[in-house]
């Protein structure tokens, strides 16, 4: 169990909220520029890495690569488990929270149609699956890192970092398994995953912190 945020230090992450998201910001735009270079094509590290997946390529994979697929996008992932999260959180009483997780995912899937119609990049030739145009940034990993963080920041638990970051990881591997795209399409929905979920915490932090506290201070 990790340390719970306290009350003092979500109020101070609210008050700096624009310094925190402006931060975020910008070192996601060097990021992702950093990542695309302003080039359409592939990096050798891509290619690399897209031919050795390619190259050990086995029924025995296919199964949870088409899983994970599954899992993080269509209507599964991008609307019925934020939705099923979010109903859970409802339930519980935690409407700050369930508000944050829905705008998290809401925001963190437009970005990434934003950023597809923007750098237009091609998805490798070698795909396994029906994609749309844009390969750059991965919305199947965007959308598992952006659950992943926000739940972690929510619950506050070592075994959530840890599932949310195994999970992420599969759906990276799955993505460029499946040629959907290229490996750093999915460094890059990582990167605006995570920072979605950091932007919007920021403001939120202390809110978020009564609501998770308050059962705490009811039960004593």
């Amino acid at each position: 169990m990790t340390t719970p945020i306290t009350p003092a230090g979500a109020r101070k992450v609210s008050r700096r909220w624009p310094l925190i998201s402006g931060g975020t910001a910008v070192a996601l735009a060097l990021a992702l520029g950093a990542i695309v270079a302003f080039r359409s094509g592939p990096y050798g590290f891509d290619t690399s890495w897209l031919g050795e997946l390619v190259e050990h390529r086995n029924p025995i994979w296919d199964v949870p690569a088409f899983a994970m697929d599954f899992l993080g996008g269509g209507w599964f992932g991008i609307f019925f488990v934020p939705i099923a999260i979010a109903v859970i959180l409802i339930v519980v009483k935690k409407p700050w929270s369930a508000l944050y997780f829905v705008m998290a995912t809401v925001i963190s899937a437009g970005m990434v149609q934003l950023l597809k119609s923007l750098f237009g990049r091609a998805r490798p030739l070698d795909i396994l699956v029906t994609a749309d145009f844009g390969s750059f940034p991965s919305g199947h990993v965007a959308n598992a890192a952006t659950m992943a963080v926000t739940l972690a920041i929510l619950l506050q638990r070592v075994w959530v970092w840890v599932a949310g970051a195994v999970y992420v990881v599969a759906m990276m591997l799955s993505r460029t398994y499946l040629g959907a795209h290229w490996l750093s399409d999915t460094i890059g929905g990582l990167l605006v995953g995570a920072a979605v979920a950091v932007l919007l915490w920021a403001p939120l932090a202390s809110r978020l912190q009564r609501e998770w506290s308050a059962p705490a201070a009811k039960a004593r």
